[in-house]
């Protein structure tokens, strides 16, 4: 009987003795933030951004300064983080394209963390879409509506300029779907867990439409705002590829010929800094929980935005604006307060290198690097470039000096960023540069896959709006 015993509890004290205490492996709280660009305060992206709460983030770890997407889509991006996977090897290029069933075998990051003893619960939008992926998590609130403006302000044509949209909204930060998402992850950082914990919350703001309660509108007044410098000829050094990818009949001709191009800044400002706040709410939640010393802090922007740089509203293109995302690490240990790192990273790397602080198996399918060694040292020695992807077979690359960009016809752009941080001048036909392009080609793909399939619901829908503008 005892010998039986002994045999029943051997497996159960072998996994006792080799399982890491959940104390002793770090939580990390994920926070993703819709469409936040390079505007913020410690990224120095404009001169009026007011965002304290992400500045606060950022003095306590290591701030990127050269942090970019690999793809300037909400979709494409956020699968790629998510999974490791680069849209080249997926062939989830562009926002129509579901990335599960393009992708049916990998393991999300989320899922990761389940497989090696975690809880994964998260809010709001990680994925795009509204995609929970059920595997992903142990819990999920999904992202819910906001209020909408009152009809005098949904009305008023000083609050649209043809699809970007805005509007002053009367209403407490608590009616707002992103104050119910963080409530979420605050929540469950006032809980007990025995497990060590992955929690995401995915922040809408400062992504469209731009209505968030009045008091963010009042810290930026209309006629104070300070616009994008534009040079009137940006686009007349662009290949034919470049300028339509620009689209400067599109939104731009629009903003010029209503006159909202202020108030359009004005509210996405104000948008940028309701989404800071939430994040604040967050930090705070996190400080007074008895995870505040063993959690490590991701935030990220899924993607930059152009608000008129090169005459281009949106993201959807290969420029700085549009593919310049704020990432923020802090791992406790490991990384110094007020890092600052220059050197140029994608966010393909997130997902290795929380593995790598996690003490987590990297598997084959991760295309990125661990970027450990510059959280312990924003000054060491790295030999990689950022790649981003929009479209297939339209790349760009990103040094610490240059961008050079390919799109699918063989046209070229090519940026000092030394000399001209606005991308003001295209110097591919240089020929002064051509050792520069050569050197930064290399990391073009060489075989790329074929389109995943789209939602048919989405692609029938941009056929008709691609109709309408044609006729």
């Amino acid at each position: 009987m005892r010998t039986s015993l002994l045999l029943m509890l051997a497996p159960l004290v072998a996994m006792w003795a080799t399982a890491v205490p959940a104390a002793e492996q770090p939580n990390v709280l994920f926070i993703a933030v819709d469409d936040l660009n390079d505007w913020i305060h410690c990224l120095g992206g404009h001169p009026d951004c007011r965002s304290p709460n992400i500045d606060r983030l950022a003095a306590r770890g290591t701030l990127f300064t050269r942090s970019y997407c690999a793809a300037p889509a909400c979709n494409p991006s956020r699968a790629s983080l998510m999974t490791g996977v680069r849209p080249w090897t997926s062939g989830v290029y562009v926002n129509p394209q579901p990335w599960r069933p393009a992708m049916p075998d990998a393991v999300t990051l989320p899922q990761h963390f389940r497989n090696h003893g975690y809880t994964a619960v998260g809010s709001g939008k990680i994925f795009h879409g509204g995609y929970d992926d059920p595997g992903s998590w142990d819990d999920y609130l999904k992202k819910s509506g906001d209020p909408k403006p009152a009809p005098e302000v949904l009305q008023d044509p000083q609050s649209r300029s043809g699809g970007i949209v805005w509007g002053v909204l009367d209403v407490a930060d608590e009616e707002m779907n992103d104050h119910k998402m963080v409530d979420y992850a605050i929540d469950y950082l006032s809980q007990e867990h025995d497990r060590p914990f992955f929690l995401a919350c995915g922040i809408y703001r400062p992504h469209m439409p731009w209505q968030v309660p009045r008091k963010y509108y009042d810290i930026y007044p209309a006629d104070k705002v300070r616009l994008p410098e534009v040079p009137a000829g940006d686009l007349d050094d662009l290949p034919e590829a470049g300028v339509k990818m620009a689209r400067p009949q599109g939104d731009h001709a629009k903003m010029l010929k209503t006159g909202n191009w202020r108030y359009a800044v004005q509210a996405y400002l104000a948008s940028l800094t309701f989404a800071d706040a939430q994040v604040g709410r967050l930090l705070d939640a996190l400080d007074a929980s008895p995870y505040r010393d063993n959690t490590i802090i991701v935030l990220w922007g899924d993607h930059g935005w152009h608000l008129g740089e090169k005459q281009h509203w949106r993201k959807f293109a290969l420029w700085e604006e549009a593919t310049r995302a704020p990432l923020i690490m802090v791992a406790p240990g490991v990384t110094p307060a007020g890092a600052v790192c220059g050197r140029p990273v994608d966010f393909m790397n997130i997902y290795p290198t929380l593995c790598e602080l996690c003490e987590l198996p990297v598997t084959d399918q991760l295309e990125g690097v661990s970027m450990v060694s510059l959280l312990k040292d924003p000054d060491a020695d790295w030999d990689r470039v950022a790649v981003t992807t929009h479209g297939r077979g339209n790349h760009a690359v990103r040094s610490e000096r240059f961008r050079y960009i390919r799109y699918s016809d063989g046209s070229e752009e090519l940026y000092d960023h030394d000399a001209d941080p606005m991308e003001w001048a295209n110097l591919a036909g240089d020929e002064n540069f051509d050792a520069v392009k050569r050197d930064l080609a290399r990391w073009l793909p060489s075989s790329e896959a074929p389109e995943a399939a789209y939602d048919p619901k989405k692609r029938a829908g941009k056929a008709r709006q691609q109709k309408q503008k044609e006729e």
